[in-house]
């Protein structure tokens, strides 16, 4: 895996001739890289509906963030405690750089016919609302679903961007979002799905 890149606000501008006005996607940054190793006001997970940890995302942010990040879960949801697909709840950071985790689950993948891009985009949106109520300034997002859940990157980049631009467009204190993706793939398929809304905004 390539090294982050890590896009300037003067980069972004130069990308994105909107960047800089305004315009929501101007305030979305891409890289690629590891999340728990990135510094935010709240850090996205890639939840399951028990909230009781996995693989991928969800299994690198519990073991990055220690029992603590468990221990509050438990603590403010009870021992069965479950979170709807499309919905999200919020914990301690645990030891990660962030003042919050946002627990989001994403739906599995159907064939696109089971309303899976609405739940993919309710994931972000209130993900992303949540991170607003709380004050957070800058929200890190994984590729939700993307993984074990099957949805297929070139369907799920431009939900997952559209989410997050209209939840910053709304937003009163998150001022930018990250998206840290792991693997070219994902970096390329959000890049490609960026630039083409940009274009037609």
């Amino acid at each position: 895996m390539r090294a982050a890149r890590h896009d300037s606000a003067l980069d972004m501008a130069q990308r994105y001739p909107c960047a800089m006005t305004g315009d929501p996607y101007a305030r979305i940054r891409l890289v690629q890289g590891d999340i728990t190793r990135i510094s935010a006001d709240a850090i996205v997970n890639a939840a399951n509906s028990a909230l009781a940890g996995g693989g991928g995302v969800d299994g690198a942010i519990h073991r990055a963030g220690g029992p603590g990040i468990m221990e509050d879960l438990r603590r403010r949801y009870g021992a069965a405690r479950s979170c709807p697909t499309g919905s999200a709840v919020v914990s301690s950071p645990g030891l990660l750089d962030a003042r919050w985790v946002i627990h989001a689950v994403g739906p599995v993948w159907w064939g696109g016919n089971g309303g899976e891009a609405a739940l993919l985009a309710s994931a972000y949106l209130t993900s992303l609302r949540l991170a607003d109520d709380l004050g957070a300034r800058h929200v890190a997002f994984p590729s939700l679903s993307t993984g074990a859940y099957g949805y297929p990157l070139d369907e799920a980049a431009p939900v997952a961007l559209e989410a997050v631009a209209r939840g910053l467009r709304d937003a009163n204190a998150v001022q930018r979002a990250t998206f840290v993706l792991y693997g070219d793939d994902a970096l390329a398929a959000y890049e490609a799905a960026l630039s083409a809304l940009v274009a037609a905004d």
